[in-house]
């Protein structure tokens, strides 16, 4: 077995969701959870299809998206994985009709921070074994840093 350590390569300004699935039914189910979650959204997304001709399905809304999902998921090439990259949405926005759909078995992250993922490699394939996103804590908030924080969500819609 080999450990690789792959990064997830995305536009700035974008945002991504990294998932397992375990259907060939997914590509379809989550482009339709995505455009009925936010109307005129910004999407390419892409499965590795873990059997059968082992294929990487696309969809998306966005051609460059799709390609740079479609490449990013050739470099990691873990079965049964899929990658959203979000051009003009956040994950917040979709997240739960992401995680709704029948499908999806796990989320291992959805963020805009830069993500590593920790694979491993065997005779049978590629396995995740876990992400990392972003970067450790550098301390502990203040007070100043709630006042901020808190203010920060209702500058931007997210609290009243």
């Amino acid at each position: 077995m080999e450990l690789i350590l792959e990064k997830i390569k995305f536009p700035e300004g974008c945002n991504i969701i990294y998932g397992m699935s375990h259907f060939i039914k997914t590509v379809e189910d989550l482009y339709e959870a995505l455009i009925n979650s936010s109307p005129g959204i910004k999407f390419g997304l892409a499965f590795n299809e873990a059997s059968g001709p082992c294929l990487i399905r696309k969809e998306g809304t966005d051609n460059e998206l799709m390609e740079i999902a479609v490449e990013n998921q050739r470099r990691l090439g873990s079965g049964h994985t899929f990658l959203i990259i979000l051009g003009n949405a956040f994950p917040i926005n979709v997240l739960p009709a992401v995680k709704s759909c029948r499908e999806v078995a796990t989320i291992y992250c959805a963020t805009a921070n830069p993500v590593q993922v920790i694979l491993s490699q065997t005779e049978q394939g590629r396995g995740v074994l876990g992400v990392i996103d972003g970067s450790s804590p550098k301390g502990i908030e203040l007070d100043t840093d709630i006042t901020h924080r808190k203010k920060f969500l209702r500058d931007i819609g997210y609290k009243r």
